[in-house]
């Protein structure tokens, strides 16, 4: 006779006479979603395929029209595989007009990118902010940061925007800047590092601004 601490339930036995054991399922990964948004030529399209890519790319870039849509599977420390889709929208509000509202739909993260050699696309971060808020994203309750892009070695007699200046911008709004260059070799892990740190943040529920 079976003790009570043998009862239980059983398996059905297969037609071999062995038990079935229960196959785990996989474990779906996590998407977040990441717009990458600023005036048109500011390098948007070139940042996201920096990181995607690990290279810049090799013919000059059109102005996007509509949306410019890359995703990369990357594993984060805990050893968990996280799918970063990235959205990089037209900056010219003639080809955005019609997408705007699904643009701006189920957001992870934010990134405001200006040209640190064009005063006139700093100034502008203001415009992209409101834009945000609009639609409900602040860093509050969404990650969102800056980055000053074409901090390229031949740009440094170019620059139009101080990093003092930027930085009190940043703080301002309670969002952290980078400065970096999609197109310098030697940077290129400031670009990675920009995605890496969002995508650690959004996966632990951090945003990133001060308390």
């Amino acid at each position: 006779m079976e003790s009570e601490k043998d009862q239980g339930t059983k398996m059905p036995p297969t037609s071999s006479g062995k038990n079935v054991t229960e196959e785990t399922p996989k474990k779906k990964k996590k998407s977040f979603k990441i717009i990458v948004i600023g005036d048109t030529g500011v390098g948007k399209t070139c940042l996201t395929y920096r990181f995607c890519s690990g290279k810049f790319p090799s013919t000059p870039t059109d102005a996007t029209i509509g949306v410019d849509f890359r995703e990369k599977l990357i594993t984060l420390d805990n050893n968990e595989q996280v799918r970063l889709q990235l959205w990089d929208t037209a900056g010219q509000e003639r080809f955005r007009r019609s997408m705007v509202a699904h643009y701006y739909r189920n957001v992870s993260a934010v990134v405001l990118v200006y040209d640190v050699t064009r005063k006139s696309t700093f100034e502008a971060l203001s415009h992209w902010i409101e834009e945000c808020t609009n639609h409900n994203l602040h860093p509050d309750n969404v990650a969102m940061l800056i980055v000053g892009n074409k901090c390229d070695a031949d740009n440094e007699d170019s620059l139009a925007v101080p990093t003092n200046i930027a930085q009190k911008f940043a703080d301002t709004h309670n969002m952290p800047l980078f400065e970096t260059s999609a197109k310098d070799d030697l940077k290129c892990d400031h670009v990675e590092a920009i995605f890496l740190t969002l995508a650690h943040k959004i996966n632990a529920n951090k945003l990133l601004f001060k308390t």
